[in-house]
């Protein structure tokens, strides 16, 4: 492998960019894609397949070629708001996923590195809190607390950056309360229907480990319709 490919493999892994090592498995010629850099002309003619694969998240063989793609994409940042119970099922259950978690909780009883050991925990405030990470329109916002103190800010700092999946836990009764209040705060009734509430796929699951499952479930199939 060319020295200049393997350095930029392992910068882009480094960076947790998105790209692809196309591999020609006739020659061995290694080509880095990146959908922001032009296309190495050798590979022009399957540029409709190699951006298909990429877009999908596929790694593989391209039909009727010798192109083998392994597309890496970044980890799709989450933010879950509410270091309770649920939680903890929620990251061991998607800890071999691409998704990389913050916890948001002021209440250092349950926010604690000794409950979380391998997340990154804020011990603050929403509005606080948010000022610590970078966010964008491909994150994911979970909220687990039911104290609107907590959650209402979170939720609507998620709306105005429009993350691609809001979710938060409660009854039907506690999410029409929560979309009142939020009416109240200036938001409309088509912002506030980008809300999955209440949260997850419904599987009928009453237990922590089942709620978790739900929630990641709908996470995933969001992510991937995307």
């Amino acid at each position: 492998m060319n020295i200049e490919i393997l350095k930029s493999i392992i910068d882009n892994k480094k960076k947790n960019s998105d790209f692809a090592i196309i591999t020609n498995l006739m020659t061995g010629d290694i080509s880095i894609f990146k959908k922001e850099l032009p296309l190495n002309k050798n590979l022009e003619n399957y540029s409709s397949e190699i951006n298909d694969f990429f877009n999908n998240k596929k790694t593989g063989i391209i039909e009727n070629s010798e192109l083998f793609i392994e597309t890496f994409r970044r980890p799709t940042k989450v933010i879950v708001v509410g270091a309770v119970h649920i939680t903890q099922y929620l990251i061991d259950y998607i800890k071999n996923l691409n998704f990389e978690i913050n916890i948001i909780d002021p209440r250092g009883y349950f926010a604690s590195k000794k409950r979380f050991p391998e997340v990154n925990v804020i011990n603050k405030w929403p509005d606080e809190a948010f000022k610590e990470i970078d966010t964008n329109e491909s994150t994911a916002l979970i909220a687990l607390t039911h104290d609107p103190k907590i959650d209402d800010p979170a939720l609507q700092y998620a709306l105005k950056k429009k993350f691609f999946y809001i979710g938060a836990l409660g009854s039907k009764r506690t999410h029409e309360n929560r979309c009142e209040r939020l009416k109240k705060a200036g938001f409309s009734d088509e912002q506030i229907n980008l809300i999955h509430g209440p949260i997850g796929i419904k599987i009928g699951g009453k237990s922590a480990p089942e709620i978790a499952l739900s929630i990641v479930s709908q996470l995933v199939l969001i992510s991937n319709n995307r």
